[in-house]
């Protein structure tokens, strides 16, 4: 009998023994409620014991959680309806708050999220959400940690994901992007011509000061464009080139303005006379004088 009621005694006390050891994991923590009174401190990690029947643990996971948000539909300040989504990176640092506080608390940070993401962006232009993704993730994370503080929530970072916009703002995007090119593209062109002409003005002037250059110039052209293999050629001959021949007919023009008189004139003296043309002007006829009256 004796030993039967040590075996039984045995057997209660492994039980126990087994049911009060728990073991919690580097990156848990265990929560204790005693009587339904919460521990003022949390246990872990490792291996510790509790009361079996009178304490209860929760474990709280400590390690970063990645919360997706749905894709939201929001109007901007300007009137332009998008769908935004994100993400948001957070952690539990007072486990028993976390447990306390709220019923739970990945819930209620998601829902929290999505409501200040549609708040935040509601405020702003289209333009600062293409363009101040930065300063718009700053804000979120601030709000989003500010309102998850008192439940033990840590929020470390919030990222706006993907922005997707009406097929017709697309369009309309897709238009200004490409007017602002060919604006660019205008100007830059402008500059261009701009630097060219005040090149080709200081080419002339150094032609001017060395009039040989022009000529050197006029056949270096003419040799570049033969060698193309063109079965006709258009020379043109600059008034330039006629200036040594000028010089050697006394410095002036006045030479070839004589001989050119002169053709002329030789010309003209060739061409024979008209001979004048003889108008005749037609006599009226005379008229018949009235007879005398015949008397019997």
């Amino acid at each position: 009998m004796t030993l039967i009621v040590l075996g039984i005694l045995l057997v209660v006390i492994l039980v126990v023994a087994a049911a009060s050891v728990r073991v919690v994991q580097e990156y848990e923590r265990g929560v204790i409620f005693r009587l339904g009174r919460v521990l003022d401190e949390a246990k872990g990690p490792g291996l510790f014991f509790i009361i079996p029947i009178i304490d209860r643990m929760v474990k709280v996971n400590l390690q970063i959680v990645t919360l997706d948000v749905p894709p939201q539909d929001v109007i901007t300040k300007d009137n332009v309806t998008l769908r935004v989504s994100a993400v948001v990176y957070f952690q539990v640092f007072q486990p028993i708050k976390a447990v306390v506080e709220a019923q739970n608390y990945l819930f209620a940070t998601s829902q929290i999220a999505q409501t200040t993401l549609r708040a935040i962006l509601s405020k702003v232009d289209l333009d600062d959400i293409l363009t101040e993704r930065d300063r718009l993730n700053s804000d979120l994370q601030k709000i989003i940690d500010d309102l998850t503080e008192p439940w033990g929530v840590k929020v470390s970072l919030v990222e706006i994901k993907d922005v997707d916009l009406p097929t017709e703002m697309q369009r309309a995007m897709a238009k200004q992007a490409e007017a602002e090119r060919e604006r660019r593209a205008k100007i830059i062109n402008a500059e261009g011509e701009w630097q060219a002409s005040e090149r080709l003005a200081q080419a002339a002037a150094v032609i001017a000061r060395h009039p040989i250059a022009y000529q050197l110039r006029y056949l270096q052209t003419v040799t570049e464009v033969s060698a193309e293999k063109n079965s006709t050629l258009v020379i043109p001959i600059p008034i330039e080139l006629l200036k040594p021949f000028q010089a050697a007919f006394g410095g002036d023009a006045s030479t070839f303005d004589e001989a050119g008189r002169g053709g002329a004139s030789g010309a003209a003296s060739r061409v024979p006379a008209e001979e004048p043309s003889i108008s005749s002007t037609a006599t009226p006829e005379s008229t018949p004088e009235p007879e005398a009256p015949h008397t019997p």
